[in-house]
């Protein structure tokens, strides 16, 4: 359980010489960087000044890849980079895709604009002088209320007909009166202009495709230029953040304590001015964890949802090994996790590829291994309990539909994961009084949990019971006033005492967060039961229709049990993780980090790539 130890660099150079520094650090990838200059301004010209001198971001490189994998046809790649410039290349395939969506939008109006012109045909409007203060006034009546229109005293005329309507022109000095229907607006421009201009847009699509498919020949090469894409990119946001003061600037960032040696030396053999210090207590650093097989996998987990706090505590082991047992209690079958391990010995290989996919099958393997035995200590076959005298029905130690004792086992989980919590927050501030207001949720817990066991929630025949009982209010009153005391230490004596007294309304969440605890029992509960309906249902299907039965049992085997455990993976998976992110990190990580992003480098190095470095 690491958060790597961080110091805060700063390094002053000549601006002349930026761009070769940040492509040498780069290339030595352990810097996270931080901003010393303002930010961007927020007027439209600041943000079109800084597109130009800044390269698109590297999501930008992979859209124009995207969209020229789409295109059809695609041409013959290119092999040799001679005249292959990925920058030109990205900004024109993006270019050409944001012309043609805007294209394909005006199309699709004209089109529109069409149909509803085609019927009134194709006019221009006389001018003013010509209809002598007289306005057309059109309208779309349907055949039925022609009557109405008949009726009127208003000069006009039918100018088309379909099987719907009739279109009617009103010619009017003002909006004519008794017409049945809302008038319509046909718009100034011609259905010959608008004609003309779709077909004007439609060529202009054409070469775009065209252009497109031409485009497409550089598909291979760019697929290999996109992490010069993207440390390009990263070397121009690195670039913005930078101080500059002409003639020199200055570059902020935090480094590992084990790799500060590294630029401390680059930068004296460079003629850099460097400072390294620990960070201060006004200081933000970014976290970055690091941990060995197989808490690895936990991080992972633990980074899926929060950042630590650099100042905190990493719980990726502890997150690692309780996903394993609250999956297994929701799984609570033997022969599910049997058969989940299938899938996972055959690809074992494939997935060991990579350090994501070692990580993954680390995790899979220790939560499969925790189903299996759980499932063996509760009896779970598929819902089938094992027969009486084997070996199977020796190691069954508890039986998942005894109410109390399954309930009394998961209370106990999350009363274990709570004081694991509490616990590891007490040892990070150990060095503090505030370590003493997160040890009074610890006594406080052990005394809610004395007393919920003396009073028979452990079993009525748990032993030193009475014993319980009596030290469990003790053990509440001593960790409440620890909490009140200490849970804000550094305050003023009357800000002392209210930070105590709100501490102490936890009480109410950590009841309800041990409760939580609950569903483990619930969800385990309820897959077993569905496991035993569906083998109920099959045999009584078998028993029904002999012959045909037999086939129909395999069926609702095959499909009750599919379903069944679906359900419980997708338990498994929400509510296992639900308990660590909610409840055991409420108490865990008070406080959220940023992540440490290093500034590193991800296409190999080319010749002349940090020229002059001497790393």
């Amino acid at each position: 359980m690491t958060i790597v130890a961080l110091q805060r660099v700063v390094l002053y150079g000549l601006v002349d010489e930026k761009a070769r520094v940040l492509a040498a650090l780069q290339t030595l990838g352990c810097l996270h960087l931080d901003r010393l200059a303002p930010p961007p301004a927020a007027s439209e010209s600041g943000r079109a000044e800084s597109r130009a001198h800044t390269p698109a971001p590297s999501t930008e490189a992979r859209e124009a890849l995207d969209y020229l994998l789409a295109g059809r046809p695609r041409r013959r790649q290119v092999r040799h980079a001679a005249a292959f410039d990925p920058h030109a290349v990205q900004n024109r395939a993006l270019e050409v895709r944001n012309r043609t969506r805007a294209l394909e939008d005006e199309r699709d109006a004209l089109l529109h604009r069409i149909a509803e012109l085609e019927p009134w045909g194709d006019f221009r409007f006389p001018t003013a002088e010509e209809l002598g203060g007289v306005q057309l006034w059109f309208y779309v009546v349907p055949h039925y209320r022609m009557r109405e229109v008949r009726e009127t005293d208003l000069a006009w005329a039918v100018v088309g007909r379909d099987n719907r309507a009739s279109y009617v022109v009103v010619l009017a000095e003002s909006a004519p009166s008794g017409m049945p229907v809302p008038r319509v607006r046909t718009g100034d421009q011609p259905l010959s202009d608008l004609q003309d201009r779709l077909d004007a847009v439609e060529l202009e699509i054409q070469d775009l495709q065209a252009e497109r498919a031409s485009l497409t020949r550089w598909c291979a090469l760019f697929r290999r230029s996109l992490d010069r894409l993207d440390d390009s990119a990263a070397r121009g946001r690195a670039a913005g953040q930078t101080l500059d003061a002409d003639p020199v600037f200055a570059l902020q960032g935090w480094v590992p304590v084990a790799r500060a040696g590294e630029v401390r030396a680059y930068a004296e053999a460079e003629g850099l001015a460097v400072t390294v210090a620990p960070p201060g207590p006004d200081d933000d650093p970014p976290t970055l964890l690091a941990n060995a097989p197989p808490a690895a996998s936990g991080q992972d987990l633990v980074q899926f949802y929060t950042t630590p706090g650099y100042q905190t505590w990493d719980p990726s082991n502890a997150v690692f090994f309780s996903f394993a047992v609250f999956f297994a209690m929701i799984l609570s079958d033997a022969g599910y996790a049997l058969l989940l391990s299938l899938p996972l010995m055959l690809y074992w290989g494939r997935m060991g590829a990579g350090a994501l996919g070692r990580r993954l099958r680390a995790l899979f393997a220790t939560m499969l291994v925790a189903a299996l035995a759980w499932g063996v200590m509760v009896g779970g076959y598929f819902g089938l309990d094992p027969p009486p005298g084997t070996l199977l029905a020796g190691l069954k130690i508890l039986n998942v539909n005894d109410y109390e004792a399954m309930m009394a086992v998961s209370i106990t989980v999350g009363i274990l994961h709570l004081l694991i919590a509490n616990g590891a927050i007490a040892w990070q501030r150990r060095a503090e009084p505030r370590a003493l207001g997160a040890f009074g949720w610890v006594v406080m817990l052990l005394g809610g949990a004395a007393l919920w066991a003396g009073y028979g929630g452990a079993g009525p025949d748990m032993v030193f019971a009475d014993g319980l009982v009596e030290a469990g209010p003790w053990l509440l009153g001593a960790g409440g006033l620890l909490v009140l005391g200490f849970t804000a230490p550094h305050k003023k004596p009357l800000g002392r005492l209210l930070g105590g007294l709100l501490g102490l309304t936890g009480i109410t969440s950590a009841f309800g967060d041990v409760l939580s605890y609950l569903r483990l029992f619930a969800l385990g509960l309820a897959s077993a039961s569905l496991a035993l309906a569906f083998n109920d249902l099959a045999g009584t299907v078998a028993d029904a229709l002999p012959g045909l039965g037999l086939f129909l049992a395999l069926l609702v085997l095959l499909i009750g049990h599919g379903l069944n455990l679906t359900l419980a993976l997708m338990s498994g998976f929400v509510h296992g993780l639900r308990l660590n992110f909610i409840e055991f990190f409420r108490w865990c990580v008070p406080e959220e980090g940023h992540p440490f992003q290093a500034f590193a480098r991800k296409a190999a190095p080319e010749p002349g790539d940090g020229r002059g470095s001497r790393l």
